[in-house]
């Protein structure tokens, strides 16, 4: 016997609005360009928009996962974390500006620039963490320090220029594995979700950033480390900054410390809020910040498609993203229930009249 598919239980599903956000601006870019979703394969490598989107919203994935810690954490962003890519791209790229990979692993300079920029990014993280959690300085405020100086420090690495890297293994990070077909920043943004969210739901860390982020007062007084909790959310989120910040400098394979990750913060923050989080902070879905990433990303490709200039580009997103987060909003639910609601009253109305 078939069973009816209640429609209201999967419209209050959380991811319900943000993969329907998704589809509808994918369902835009088909009509739009009709061979959106078209893939060719050319010299090995696979060519189409779809591969683009994927591709080019692998960094901001990344970003928006960190962003999601420490916003359910917080409640508040960490406007910092486009610095922090600069500033682990231009440590990246520093050390490997002259080098050569040499076979023994402990003195690859490839693995020591990882290594670095990791640590640095890290520190950022870290930095941030001390001021929210151990200071109490409001997020904004207190990651607005790294979000001014960030690009300074990155460009005192580099000594003011845009740093290029002739070590060619490098170029695998934002290019190709050997003859895959497939590009190497869509497995670095899949390794990253799979492990964060094994790590949160595998381990108690994700039920007590949402029990802090709810309420720190309360979780203190059950015996939650309210600051630490906060403090590793910064510092993972600067971790991931870091990674991102690497596959960034990999892909043009140099550090440009004006440009790399420059307003991706803001990004981040929208694909947290698209993906239905509450940017006060507890209760927060992982998936769903990554599907806001990609819709971001496959948005900027649409206006890109339509010729929409650079200097353009935030205008028409902005009217998108108020739309998509307008339909998301409390309000628009309360409004779309009591309709619904309404519409039920009526029928059951006439049917008591028919009877």
């Amino acid at each position: 016997m078939k069973q009816k598919i209640d429609f209201r239980k999967v419209t209050r599903m959380r991811l319900f609005m943000p993969i329907v956000c998704l589809l509808v601006v994918l369902l835009v870019n088909v009509i739009t360009t009709p061979s959106f979703f078209k893939i060719s394969l050319n010299n090995g490598v696979l060519y189409g928009y779809i591969i683009d989107v994927i591709n080019r919203a692998s960094e901001l994935v990344i970003l928006a996962v960190g962003m999601t810690l420490v916003t359910a954490a917080s409640g508040g962003q960490d406007i910092s974390v486009g610095a922090t890519m600069a500033v682990a791209g231009a440590v990246c790229c520093q050390i490997l500006s002259g080098g050569e990979v040499s076979t023994n692993t402990f003195q690859n300079p490839l693995i020591i620039a990882i290594l670095a920029a990791l640590i640095v990014a890290m520190i950022c993280g870290s930095f941030n963490g001390f001021l929210v959690a151990h200071l109490n300085i409001q997020p904004m405020v207190a990651t607005l320090i790294l979000y001014t100086a960030g690009r300074g420090i990155a460009q005192l690495i580099t000594q003011g220029q845009i740093t290029y890297v002739r070590v060619e293994s490098y170029k695998v990070l934002g290019g190709y594995i050997g003859k895959c077909p497939i590009p190497t920043p869509i497995f670095i943004a899949i390794i990253v979700i799979i492990i964060i969210n094994l790590v949160l739901k595998k381990t108690a860390l994700g039920l007590y950033i949402e029990c802090v982020g709810i309420n720190g007062a309360a979780s203190r007084l059950v015996g939650l480390n309210s600051k630490m909790i906060k403090f590793l959310a910064y510092v993972l989120c600067g971790l991931l900054a870091g990674i991102a910040g690497i596959a960034a400098s990999s892909r043009i394979y140099s550090a440009d410390a004006n440009n790399i990750g420059l307003n991706l913060e803001m990004d981040a923050i929208l694909a947290v809020a698209l993906g239905g989080n509450i940017l006060s902070g507890g209760k927060f879905s992982l998936m769903g910040s990554v599907i806001g990433a990609y819709t971001i990303q496959a948005l900027t490709t649409t206006l890109y498609a339509m010729n929409v200039s650079a200097d353009q580009l935030p205008v028409y997103k902005a009217v998108v993203v108020v739309i998509i987060v307008t339909l998301q909003s409390e309000v628009f639910k309360k409004f779309f229930k009591n309709l619904t609601a309404k519409k039920d009253a009526k029928k059951l109305a006439a049917q008591g009249g028919n009877q």
